[in-house]
């Protein structure tokens, strides 16, 4: 079942890397009594990713932090080490958005939002899509139709509606 509007997001646990080494987050604990934007994306260092999605949000955060975001976390299907170079690489990190992994696509097969594309070596992997969630229900939901385009899922596109 594919995640709608209004939906309660799921329980599942993702990764960061702390200071000692890959650290669990649970889905429940990022959103519980607060505003969060969630990007996800079919993988780190891929064109479009690097190239239009994370800048998006990079462009907007002030925008989502007056309209009183707590958080814009960035989900891919990766380990948590690619997320943390990705997060510095681009810039996310110093922007404050989070960067989190979802290694085994837990998060991603529970919202319904996975896809393979063999040629690209892409198997398991997240459908680009954009939510708004309060207080872990999602408020407004953004999916491309394809997953190397990004139009309505950017930073700009969501935050028109939040």
């Amino acid at each position: 079942m594919t995640i709608s509007t209004g939906d309660k997001l799921p329980e599942a646990t993702l990764l960061r890397l702390g200071a000692n080494g890959p650290e669990e987050v649970s889905v429940t604990s990022l959103t519980k009594g607060r505003k969060v934007v969630i990007f996800a994306v079919p993988g780190a260092y891929t064109p479009t990713c690097s190239s239009a999605h994370v800048p998006s949000f990079i462009r907007t955060k002030a925008e989502y932090d007056k309209k009183g975001v707590d958080e814009i976390i960035c989900i891919s299907v990766n380990d948590p080490f690619v997320m943390k170079a990705w997060g510095e690489a681009t810039g996310a990190t110093q922007a404050g958005i989070t960067m989190l992994a979802d290694p085994q696509s837990a998060f991603t097969k529970a919202v319904g939002m996975t896809f393979d594309a063999p040629p690209a070596g892409l198997m398991a992997r997240s459908k680009r899509y954009a939510i708004a969630v309060e207080d872990g229900t999602v408020s407004v939901l953004h999916v491309e139709a394809s997953p190397g385009t990004c139009e309505a899922t950017a930073g700009e596109s969501l935050l028109a509606e939040i």
